[in-house]
């Protein structure tokens, strides 16, 4: 089974998540996930991506706790690595990208909608947030760097610091999101957006992708391979296994 289903319209890239219901994200996941950007970044027919879930319940719930709770520190630090890779692979690419929210996108599935350049959500009791905090973690640094410049510093406070999850309405006063729109509408109007900047300029756009988004990465990649020691050590202390352990009976 393919975990990521890479589909093609007007030059747009549709990669949709499909491990499951809730889209958890394991090491397999997130290669397939990092190959399919690679293809359409270098793919001169591709003139944007619309990340998206293949159904409308879970976008995707973050983390596969379960699987991972079974990981040694090093097979933790390898899907760890790997999950910021992908992260800043989406972040950086030069290329117009739409978060298609169609359900839950909470915790790593939040950040990964966070990478996107814009994030259209249906209305309804579709969550996102990021819980690290409730778990014992920190959120991941390319994730809260990223945070902090698309909603602002007051905003991401206040998401980081109480771990809560937030109905469309308030992702939207927060700046998690650009649009909320009835369900049927999102895919059609993420692609629409993608489209429209896409057939723009490439040499522009690409240039003014890398402006808006280089300091933040300089920063991360700066300090990301300290910040990374400091997650899993956390995630390795006795009070985030307890926490996690509680979490894993969810999936």
């Amino acid at each position: 089974m393919e975990l990521v289903r890479a589909e093609y319209k007007d030059g747009i890239a549709i990669l949709k998540l499909n491990k499951g219901v809730i889209n958890a994200l394991d090491l397999q996941f997130l290669d397939e996930l990092g190959d399919s950007v690679c293809r359409a970044r270098d793919d001169s027919d591709v003139h944007g991506i619309v990340l998206t879930g293949s159904n409308n319940k879970f976008f995707s719930m973050g983390f596969d706790i379960p699987q991972l709770l079974g990981f040694t520190r090093k097979n933790l630090e390898v899907f760890y690595r790997t999950f910021n890779r992908v992260c800043m692979d989406l972040y950086t690419l030069s290329k117009p990208t739409v978060a298609a929210i169609t359900g839950h996108a909470v915790a790593g599935g939040c950040i990964l909608a966070l990478c996107c350049d814009y994030r259209f959500i249906a209305e309804g009791k579709r969550l996102m947030g990021l819980n690290e905090i409730r778990l014992g973690l920190p959120v991941p640094y390319p994730g809260e760097c990223i945070l902090r410049q698309v909603v602002g510093e007051r905003y991401a406070r206040e998401i980081m610091y109480t771990g809560e999850f937030y109905r469309p309405e308030k992702s939207f006063r927060l700046g998690l999101v650009d649009r909320v729109l009835p369900v049927k509408k999102v895919l059609s109007m993420s692609i629409n957006k993608a489209e429209s900047i896409g057939v723009l300029s490439y040499e522009a756009f690409g240039m003014i992708k890398h402006n808006r988004v280089e300091a933040v990465e300089a920063q991360i990649r700066k300090h990301l391979t300290q910040r990374q020691e400091f997650y899993l050590d956390c995630w390795f202390s006795e009070k985030a296994h307890e926490l996690l352990t509680e979490m894993a009976k969810k999936f």
